[in-house]
């Protein structure tokens, strides 16, 4: 199954243990207080960054709304690419990467388990897949994602945090800067991290050679 130049055989399908360990990197250095990202980090790309989608100059984008409490994430709804999908607790694998959801669990979302919770003051990260062996997977056209669009997720509280996406960018893994993908865009709002696989398929090192990054923030709250 092939994206935009994305391929999947065999082995091209398995996310190898430096796909996730680039990802545990964000994560290890968000986890040990990275709140120090300059506003500049979202400003314009660099060679090392692709833009795929940034607000407009002089777009308005909704007020950021007050955090939430502490509630587990049950499922993520995108609206604009027609996901629902239940959102599961990950932790790290043996060689200590994010462990993500199961091959055979291709429409599951996995949340950093011991991370923030979706809706509280943070930066909270979901991992999924963007295809299997034979179809695509839950994050399939995650890239195509653009500001202003909608991002849901049910909590167990009842509660449904609304979040607005704010920027979606293609991170090469070779310069890989995990402040710009972990690290909260403005302190004190409710943050949202949505991550899979893009670029192109390196068969010979068995992985893709780039990451999606959508950020969203808290816009609202539904029941």
């Amino acid at each position: 199954m092939s994206d935009h130049g994305e391929r999947s055989s065999g082995t091209a399908r398995l996310l190898t243990g430096v796909t996730w360990a680039v990802l545990l990197l964000g994560l290890w250095l968000w986890g040990r207080g990275v709140s120090d990202v300059r506003q500049s980090a979202s400003g314009p790309a660099t060679g090392d960054i692709a833009a795929v989608g940034r607000p407009a100059p002089g777009a308005r984008l909704p007020p950021a709304a007050a955090p939430l409490g502490q509630a587990l994430p049950q499922r993520l709804d995108i609206p604009g690419l027609g996901v629902q999908a239940p959102v599961v607790a990950r932790g790290l694998d043996g060689q200590g990467a994010v462990d993500p959801p199961p091959f055979d669990q291709p429409g599951v979302v996995g949340w950093y388990g011991s991370g923030t919770r979706p809706g509280a003051v943070g930066t909270a990260v979901m991992v999924g897949h963007v295809d299997t062996e034979s179809r695509p997977a839950v994050f399939y056209r995650l890239r195509t994602l653009r500001p202003g669009g909608t991002i849901r997720v049910a909590r167990s509280d009842g509660t449904v945090a609304e979040f607005t996406v704010d920027d979606v960018r293609v991170l090469p893994r070779a310069h890989f800067d995990a402040r710009q993908a972990y690290g909260p865009r403005k302190p004190g709002r409710a943050e949202l991290r949505l991550i899979t696989c893009g670029g192109t398929f390196d068969r010979a090192g068995h992985t893709y050679t780039a990451n999606v990054v959508v950020s969203a923030y808290l816009t609202g709250t539904g029941l």
